[in-house]
């Protein structure tokens, strides 16, 4: 276990701002009129507004692919989503995290070593989830040994009963989260609620901080959805190192529309201020 991936950041409780790609080519919604450059405008955009709000962080993937592919995307989607993140990676200066939806690591490790981005979230690490694409089951066995033959320097960030889905088998949240950290050996876990937007409960946040914390092993804890100015600090109190965040961030609250600059200076000075008191 390792606290080095909260140390890749400037802030001590790091907010990292999501964003989420349009449909890609090959994707039912994609949209042919607008094209590649669309897509790569508007990341870049989203990208730049979240900096320029005072994100510590970023994290793309591939929103707008649905219905996703359980696990192994195909190869056309990885180039689309490696040409996309080398932009952004060139023209902002924190660090890139890449999920490839719904649960391919293979793809995210192959983009993020690529793109030079610092880590990669996984939905299913480790055990297995019942999802809207059937079963999904972790791969950290696999993860871990292609991160070492890639010779990438990327922090896996590992959810812990991830959104979207029904955790088969225990449902124990702290025993989770100590399989994901000990035996998946995830660089951090994340905590999050039912749906994209939805409230993270705090007292799965206050449990998985507990059993992962304390010591120089201490594992880092992100909360992964439902945060909003009004709620950082409560998540932050709980014993979260840093927040994940999308929805809140974007203009009107809608998941899939630009991100609004207003919407992240709130956010990041209410995250701050918490900081400030503490």
């Amino acid at each position: 276990m390792s606290s080095d991936f909260i140390d890749r950041f400037d802030a001590d409780s790091p907010v990292l701002g999501m964003v989420h790609l349009p449909a890609l080519p090959g994707a039912p919604g994609y949209d042919a009129d607008g094209g590649r450059e669309a897509i790569r405008r508007r990341a870049l955009e989203d990208a730049r507004t979240l900096v320029d709000g005072g994100v510590d962080g970023i994290v793309l993937e591939n929103f707008g692919d649905a219905p996703f592919y359980p696990e192994d995307v195909p190869t056309h989607t990885v180039a689309e989503m490696t040409a996309i993140a080398t932009a952004v990676a060139e023209a902002v200066d924190v660090p890139l995290g890449i999920n490839v939806l719904r649960n391919d690591a293979e793809a995210a490790l192959s983009v993020a070593a690529a793109a030079g981005a610092a880590f990669v979230r996984i939905n299913v690490h480790v055990g297995a989830a019942a999802t809207d694409q059937g079963v999904v089951a972790g791969r950290a066995h696999e993860t871990l040994r292609l991160r070492e033959r890639l010779d990438a320097d990327v922090d896996v960030l590992a959810d812990v009963h991830v959104k979207h889905a029904t955790p088969i088998g225990d449902g124990d949240v702290r025993r989770t989260a100590l399989e994901t950290a000990e035996r998946g050996r995830a660089d951090g876990v994340i905590v999050s609620g039912s749906g994209t937007g939805a409230a993270t409960p705090l007292e799965d946040v206050e449990a998985v901080a507990d059993v992962l914390g304390g010591g120089d092993g201490k594992t880092s804890v992100l909360v992964g959805s439902g945060v909003t100015p009004e709620t950082v600090g409560d998540c932050l109190a709980a014993g979260a190192d840093g927040v994940i965040v999308g929805t809140a961030l974007k203009e009107g609250g809608e998941t899939t529309n630009p991100v609004s600059g207003e919407r992240v200076a709130e956010l990041v000075a209410a995250a701050c201020e918490r900081d400030t008191r503490t």
